[in-house]
């Protein structure tokens, strides 16, 4: 899986110029599409002015005890409700036996059933499992689960299934804590969320940005892809048996910050103790952008220590104009200064993500200007770039750099004492890059 959108106009494939008609992206939560008429951050309002069903999720905990006091409970009901949704990862009030009937029943307003499979398709051995889910109103996500730390299996294997369940000038040096590796010691599981439905970010080598954007998830549409993921885990039906979710990266379909207070909503009740929320570590949370400014820079004050990831896959302006549209309106240098005051303020090493792309941002000279540009604004261990090999959609002209050009590039960023490692790419056999199975499925 790599985080890696298509109206053949302008500067490439695939490239809009942002338009007048554009919301002012100075505000992360009224940004639409780039290059397209912005679709304003809904409050839980969807396509065809469809509000989502209001799921527990959705509620904070003082509305929680109001709801179910609503139904004529006492307040500590709330307390037991979230114990079975957030502390045994179940939504299914049928089997919460310490209800009475009656309860069980009229518990089941408030966790509606959000997510409908669709397909899922799994690899690597059963390690890799990539969901396609329809929303209320027929939108298609994506999740994918992802089990490290397994021995490994013979071979890969596909199968599909049915629908189912500073540095220069005077800046202090902070230690920057190092974002979690892929490579790292110790059985893991880690869910690739979505954010949004579809994208408006019009990348023209991203399956979900050709696809363009529905719509924003709800908080309870993004929560409930977390609970899917850990029942899943929990319920010892993958190869290694039972398992725990234990990291988080947001980095499924959508820009996580063009939907700011539904994904921060959501990721403060994944971390929230048991039975709050699920009681994860925000250390073990990663969010990617393409680089909404204003929005990595609101990231920062929320105190929360999240590992950020920015999705430059471009050192200069003049290409990354055509990879990521929205560099137009934030170029590199302000990205890149974003970037390093978060890792000042959070004490979080910063992962640049670089989808390697054949012939287009894998030269040798592109290598010297990443590097470049990271190393002038310090090196105090604030950044480690994540090169991933590109997984091409079918029909685009785009495609991966070769082995010995990605092992060079690799090289030359070490060569520049630039921390760099090459991401694990989970699930090339069932299309597990974000947007590949949806646009598959709409296709037919």
């Amino acid at each position: 899986m790599s985080d890696p959108a298509a109206d053949p106009t302008a500067t490439g494939p695939g490239v809009h110029a942002p338009t007048e008609r554009q919301a002012d992206l100075s505000d992360p939560a009224a940004v639409g599409s780039v290059g397209q008429k912005a679709v304003p951050a809904p409050e839980g309002v969807v396509s065809g002015r469809v509000r989502a069903p209001v799921h527990w999720a959705d509620l904070s905990p003082s509305e929680r005890a109001e709801a179910v006091r609503s139904q004529g409970w006492p307040a500590f009901r709330a307390r037991q409700l979230s114990a079975h949704y957030f502390g045994h990862w179940s939504a299914e009030p049928e089997t919460w036996t310490d209800l009475g009937a009656a309860q069980r029943a009229s518990a089941r307003r408030f966790f509606p059933d959000l997510l409908t499979p669709v397909a899922e398709l799994s690899a690597d051995g059963g390690a890799t499992v990539k969901s396609l889910c329809q929303l209320h109103d027929g939108v298609l996500v994506e999740t994918v689960v992802m089990r490290y730390g397994l021995p490994s299996p013979p071979a890969p294997a596909e199968e599909p299934a049915g629908p189912s369940g500073p540095a220069a000038g005077g800046r202090p040096r902070p230690r920057a804590e190092p974002a979690p590796a892929v490579g790292a010691r110790g059985p893991r599981a880690t869910v690739c969320l979505s954010s949004q439905a579809g994208c408006g970010m019009n990348c023209p080598f991203c399956a979900t940005g050709q696809r363009g954007l529905d719509r924003n998830l709800t908080t309870g549409e993004i929560v409930e892809q977390v609970r899917r993921a850990g029942q899943s885990l929990a319920s010892g039906a993958w190869p290694g048996g039972p398992g725990r979710l234990t990291n988080i990266v947001v980095m499924g379909m959508g820009e996580p910050l063009a939907n700011y207070r539904a994904v921060l909503t959501a990721l403060r009740v994944i971390t929230a103790p048991v039975p709050t929320g699920f009681g994860l570590s925000a250390r073990g949370v990663t969010l990617s952008t393409v680089g909404l400014v204003p929005g990595m820079r609101r990231l920062a004050g929320e105190g929360l220590p999240l590992t950020l990831a920015v999705s430059l896959h471009a050192p200069d302006d003049a290409l990354r104009d055509e990879l990521v549209p929205i560099n137009r309106r934030y170029p590199v240098d302000e990205v890149l200064d974003a970037a390093l005051d978060y890792a000042d303020a959070t004490k979080r090493r910063v992962s640049i993500e670089y989808a390697l792309i054949r012939g287009v941002n894998d030269q040798a000279e592109r290598a010297d200007e990443l590097a470049r540009r990271l190393r002038q604004r310090g090196d105090w261990g604030w950044f480690h770039v994540n090169l991933i090999p590109l997984n091409p959609t079918p029909g685009s002209r785009w495609t991966a750099s070769r082995r010995a050009d990605a092992d060079r590039f690799r090289v030359r960023l070490e060569a520049r004492g630039v921390p760099v490692t090459v991401r694990d790419t989970r699930g090339r056999q069932i299309d597990a890059a974000c947007g590949q199975l949806a646009a598959r499925h709409l296709l037919g």
